[in-house]
C-alpha cells in the first residue's frame, strides 16, 4: 500500500514517503508487502541502494526467524 501511495505521489511530483520510512515498515514485518508493492507498482525496482537495503532486511528476518525457531524447538 505504501509503495502504491509513494508511486502516485512520485508521478504527481508531490510530497513523498521517505525511503527510510518504507524500509522501517519492511523491517517491522512488512517485507512481503514491500516486495509485492515493488512488483505490483513497479516502484523502487531500479534504485540500487534501496534494493540492497531491502534485501538485507529480508535476509536478517529470515536468519532471525530460523534462529528463533531453532531456539524455540531446541
Amino acid at each position: 500500500m505504501l509503495f502504491g501511495i509513494d508511486k502516485i505521489k512520485a508521478e504527481g511530483r508531490a510530497w513523498r514517503i521517505s525511503e527510510g520510512s518504507l524500509l522501517f515498515c519492511a523491517f517491522l514485518g512488512g517485507t512481503p508487502g514491500a516486495y509485492a508493492g515493488r512488483s505490483v507498482f513497479r516502484h523502487k525496482t531500479r534504485k540500487q541502494p534501496f534494493s540492497g537495503q531491502l534485501h538485507g532486511i529480508a535476509i536478517f528476518q529470515l536468519v532471525a526467524g530460523a534462529a528463533g525457531t531453532g531456539w524455540f524447538l531446541g
